[in-house]
């Protein structure tokens, strides 16, 4: 079926907002959560398990949601990888395999700017701080850190990014099935939340450091989505009256 023109006059409509403002008012909360509720809401965390992160080698926080939930991002990957080489050439996939592609790049280059970021910023995880259970001083983002201290990589979250980057789905379904894109974005937000949450809880992380894996992965998804539709006239949909 042919794409009618409200669908075709409204999709790119919807395209356009988030990219920049939701991401910057992403930024400006991960910054406010480093200043106010970074060290709170850990000391909050560590205070319950009796002054030590005794969830740390929890099962289910670190067998089944940290390495279990690591690899379960990937095996969606590389399926959904398989599915797309495997139905490329079938010209009645084609409406949902080139969205297929695109969520595949925005997935994969969400993690590699987030791993990134990690290998560059430096920064310490709560269980490494003096007051945490380590014995390392707080280095704020922008601050100089000694040579001393070492390089860590705990800034932004990794693990909270392997399911965050996945809110590229909001694109994905906006192409082939528009009335799930916020179904495709709240499965996103909702791994990325219990990944972090998780980590969080292990001392891995702070606050700050999961929302701004969202920040990062919301940015890349939409500038996915952007520069394929400056490269194509029309949009990948058909209507679903």
């Amino acid at each position: 079926m042919s794409a009618s023109p409200t669908s075709l006059t409204v999709v790119p409509e919807q395209r356009l907002p988030g990219l920049l403002p939701v991401s910057v008012i992403l930024l400006v909360a991960a910054w406010l959560a480093a200043q106010s509720l970074d060290h709170a809401w850990a000391s909050w965390l560590f205070h319950q398990q009796g002054d030590a992160w005794s969830l740390k080698n929890s099962v289910v926080l670190e067998t089944l949601l940290h390495r279990g939930g690591r690899l379960l991002s990937q095996l969606a990957w590389a399926g959904v990888l398989v599915a797309t080489l495997w139905h490329w050439r079938t010209p009645s996939a084609q409406r949902w395999t080139r969205p297929a592609a695109r969520l595949l790049v925005a997935v994969l280059a969400s993690t590699a700017v987030v791993a990134w970021l990690k290998a560059t910023t430096h920064m310490d995880c709560p269980w490494d701080l003096a007051g945490f259970g380590g014995d390392r001083p707080f280095v704020a983002l922008f601050e100089h850190r000694p040579a001393g201290l070492g390089a860590p990589g705990c800034f932004p979250a990794a693990h909270a990014a392997g399911g965050y980057a996945w809110v590229a789905l909001y694109f994905f379904f906006l192409a082939v099935a528009p009335r799930w894109r916020h179904v495709g974005l709240a499965a996103g937000l909702l791994a990325g939340l219990v990944f972090g949450l998780a980590q969080q809880l292990r001392g891995a992380h702070f606050l700050s450091h999961d929302i701004a894996s969202l920040a990062v992965c919301w940015a890349v998804a939409c500038s996915v989505d952007r520069l394929a539709a400056w490269r194509r006239p029309g949009v990948d949909m058909e209507s679903h009256a």
